[in-house]
């Protein structure tokens, strides 16, 4: 986690004492050690990329609109594209320099409820991602993932439609966010695989970190929950001769103007957060620490 909000390397110790190279250094020290090891740089943050920046599109991209709403099918930004480029940039440079990298993990720590920088990517902007970074010859690593969910709201709508509204909404997010992510992932040959970090709620770093939540595939009693099925679902497209149904693979919109995630997500605030701090990663302060 070498990498500030902006993208820029955090002037952490490392920096201090051994200069911008750092990291050029480590991975090459580390192959000396043991020239078979397979080595990944991971960060967090930096899972997405959104239409509008070149090196995240090719020709086959084509903007395309709907007909209700005539808006653009794509979104033009990712919630945190000023990182999700620092990483790649940071990859492409090590790459050119010939320094001995063999894959790259993003770790995944999504926020269903999150807005602004917070909030999660969608599944093209997941795909584009991996996709530019394995055109650099790396394998890619969805390396740390978990689903937040409980700082979600319910609306007149959700409660209304569900007597448990707060509980449904909770798990179509999280189903959603789990199935949505890894399907992008697997369509991309240089996906190399996903760890989930941990298996139940029972025992999460989250409640310890940030907040009581549930942001795994099982339940405090080891019991499967909907987002299980989300991931099995994802991994079915694997099977042979299984098509790839998903709709929000290429396109962040479907045909009838409905945003991924809409079902659920968070509207941005008009206003900026009461209480919002200057981001402090520079300083070397965690991401998961800015309420930016």
């Amino acid at each position: 986690e070498s990498l500030a909000s902006d993208g820029t390397l955090v002037e952490n110790v490392f920096y201090r004492k051994m200069g911008p190279n750092y990291i050029e250094q480590c991975f090459r020290w580390a192959h000396e050690a043991d020239p078979t090891a397979f080595l990944i740089y991971n960060d967090n943050k930096v899972e997405g990329c959104g239409y509008d920046g070149s090196s995240c599109s090719d020709s086959h991209d084509v903007v395309t609109k709907t007909e209700t709403t005539q808006r653009p099918r794509r979104k033009a930004k990712a919630p945190n594209q000023v990182k999700a480029d620092g990483f790649y940039n940071l990859l492409k440079d090590l790459v050119n320099k010939g320094v001995p990298i063999h894959g790259a993990g993003m770790q995944a720590h999504f926020n269903a409820g999150g807005v602004k920088h917070q909030r999660p990517p969608t599944p093209s902007m997941v795909k584009r991602q991996i996709r530019r970074i394995g055109e650099l010859g790396l394998k890619v690593n969805i390396s740390e993932m978990d689903v937040r969910v409980s700082k979600l709201s319910t609306t007149e709508k959700h409660r209304k439609m569900f007597s448990d509204a707060d509980r449904m909404v909770r798990d179509v997010a999280q189903t959603e966010i789990y199935q949505g992510v890894l399907t992008a992932a697997l369509s991309e040959p240089a996906f190399h695989g996903i760890w989930l970090w941990g298996f139940t709620d029972r025992h999460t770093w989250v409640n310890n970190f940030y907040y009581d939540d549930a942001p795994l595939i099982f339940d405090e009693n080891y019991k499967r929950k909907a987002s299980y099925n989300g991931v099995e679902a994802a991994l079915k497209t694997l099977c042979p001769g299984r098509k790839m149904p998903y709709k929000f693979l290429a396109d962040d919109v479907d045909e009838k103007g409905n945003e991924w995630g809409h079902d659920w997500m968070m509207p941005e605030p008009e206003e900026e957060i009461e209480g919002g701090k200057k981001d402090t990663t520079k300083e070397g302060q965690p991401d998961w620490l800015q309420s930016y």
